[in-house]
C-alpha cells in the first residue's frame, strides 16, 4: 500500500494473503448489511482491487458466492448486482456479533460448561469430519474421544444442520472442585495457536497510522477488519481467569477498535463515492 506524503513514516501494513471471500465479506458488511440494497460487480471490482485483489479473482469470488448462496444477482439494466442472501446475512450477523458484542475478552464467564458427547460408526466419516469442523466453529474443544466441551451456555442448534441429533448429547453444568480447570483447558484447546494469532494482529498492527496518515482509509479499514475476524471466529473464546496473563486478546482488541474506528468515517465517505447501488429487490 503506497505511503502517504503526510505520513509520520509508518505504513498500514500490506494486506495479508487473505481469501478474497474474507475481504468481500468485510465489504459487504461494512456497507451493505442492513441496507437493503444491492452493488453493482464493477464497484466490488474497484473496492478489492485497493487491496491487490484482480478482477479474476473477485468475479470468481462472485460466482462461487452465488454458487454457495451467500450472495444473489440482481440484473439492472446490462449491468449486474449483488446482493446478500438469508445465508450471507446470517455469517454478517454473527460476525458483527463477535466483533461489537461478545468481544475478543470473556471475563464475565459463570462457571457453566457446555458438554457434547457423540458416537457416530466408523464408515460415517465425512459426518464425523462436518460435525467436528462445526463444533470447532462454536467455540468446542475436543477433551477425550467424542467428548467436546465449551465455556458457557452454547447455542448448539447447528447440530440439527448436519442431520445427527440422534447420535449426539449436550448437557450443560460446572467441573467438580476436584477437576483441574486449567488442565482441561489446555487439554480441549490449542492455546498456542490460539495466542499466536492475536500475536501475529499485534505485530502487524500496533504501530500502524490511523486515518489522518493513511493514503487509503477504505483499503485499512477492509484489511483490518478481515484480519480480526479471522482472529476472533478461531477463538472460543475461553475464561480470561483460566488463560495465561500475558494473553494478548486484550491488546489486540484494543488496538482493533483504535484504529477501526479511526477509519470507519473516511472509509464510509470513500465507499459512498466508489459503490453503485441500487434498491433490493428480493423481499427477505
Amino acid at each position: 500500500m503506497p505511503r502517504n506524503p503526510r505520513s509520520s513514516g509508518e505504513t498500514v501494513p500490506e494486506p495479508l494473503p487473505l481469501r478474497p471471500q474474507a475481504l468481500m465479506l468485510a465489504l459487504l458488511g461494512d456497507h451493505v448489511f442492513d441496507t437493503s440494497i444491492c452493488v453493482f460487480s464493477g464497484s466490488l471490482i474497484d473496492a478489492l482491487a485497493r487491496l491487490q485483489v484482480s478482477e479474476h479473482a473477485v468475479r470468481s469470488t462472485l460466482s462461487r458466492m452465488v454458487q454457495r448462496g451467500l450472495l444473489r444477482r440482481q440484473r439492472h439494466g446490462r449491468r449486474m448486482y449483488f446482493g446478500l442472501t438469508p445465508r450471507s446475512n446470517h455469517i454478517l450477523e454473527d460476525g458483527r456479533d463477535r466483533i461489537w458484542k461478545s468481544g475478543a475478552v470473556n471475563n464475565a464467564w459463570d462457571g457453566t460448561w457446555t458438554v457434547l458427547a457423540f458416537s457416530l460408526p466408523d464408515s460415517w466419516r465425512s459426518q464425523r469430519h462436518e460435525l467436528r469442523s462445526q463444533l470447532a466453529w462454536a467455540g468446542f474443544g475436543p477433551l477425550q474421544g467424542g467428548l467436546w466441551i465449551s465455556p458457557g451456555q452454547v447455542d448448539v442448534d447447528f447440530i440439527a444442520g448436519v442431520g445427527l441429533e440422534a447420535h449426539v448429547r449436550v448437557f450443560r453444568g460446572r467441573a467438580d472442585e476436584v477437576t483441574d480447570i486449567n488442565q482441561m483447558i489446555s487439554d480441549a484447546y490449542d492455546l498456542a495457536q490460539i495466542a499466536a494469532r492475536y500475536a501475529e494482529f499485534l505485530d502487524r498492527w500496533q504501530h500502524a497510522p490511523t486515518a489522518s496518515d493513511v493514503h487509503d482509509p477504505l483499503a485499512a479499514r477492509l484489511s483490518i477488519v478481515a484480519e480480526w475476524l479471522l482472529a476472533i471466529r478461531r477463538d472460543p473464546r475461553l475464561p480470561v481467569q483460566h488463560l495465561p496473563p500475558d494473553w494478548p486478546a486484550a491488546p489486540a482488541q484494543e488496538v482493533f477498535h483504535r484504529l477501526e474506528t479511526s477509519y470507519d468515517g473516511p472509509a464510509r465517505a470513500i465507499a459512498a463515492t466508489l459503490l453503485d447501488t441500487v434498491p433490493d429487490e428480493s423481499g427477505f
